[in-house]
């Protein structure tokens, strides 16, 4: 799949990775053939896994603090969940917020957690075959896996 391809696809979320959008984006790649879900799945976990990196992981959770005031760190889910919706918010925001990470901040909220987005692939593959997806891609997305990025970060 190019990259074209996925941020088409991409763009049916509207900018946001609710349950119904992901659920729609995975009935849509679920009608085409399984190399596209497979291909979909490792331009997501490449898109994912280059936003994986210190300067945007290190920034707060936009809308909470710690009881006493300070800033809310993001967990590694949160920063999963912060980056797929920068993903599901279109090339557009992903491409742009590498060069201003302050363009990254607003999707730490609370409020733009992009989880959803993880589950299209499974989805869209169980709804085209039947059956369980059971496929490791390329890049792995879980949080600090990306070492270019997280260059200080011990093993």
């Amino acid at each position: 799949m190019t990259w074209a391809d996925f941020w088409a696809l991409i763009a049916t979320l509207n900018g946001e990775a609710t349950h119904a959008n992901c659920q729609r984006l995975a009935e849509e790649l679920s009608r085409r053939p399984v190399p596209d879900i497979v291909g979909f799945a490792e331009r997501h976990a490449e898109a994912l896994y280059r936003l994986d990196q210190e300067k945007f992981g290190t920034l707060p959770v936009i809308d909470l603090t710690a009881r006493d005031g300070r800033p809310f760190p993001q967990s590694s889910d949160v920063f999963l969940y912060a980056r797929c919706a920068v993903v599901a918010a279109g090339r557009a925001v992903w491409e742009s917020v590498f060069s201003d990470t302050d363009k990254f901040a607003p999707y730490t909220s609370t409020e733009r957690d992009g989880e959803w987005l993880l589950y299209v692939p499974d989805k869209a593959y169980e709804l085209a075959t039947g059956e369980e997806w059971d496929h490791t891609t390329r890049y792995c997305f879980e949080s600090y896996s990306n070492r270019d990025g997280w260059p200080d970060l011990l093993d």
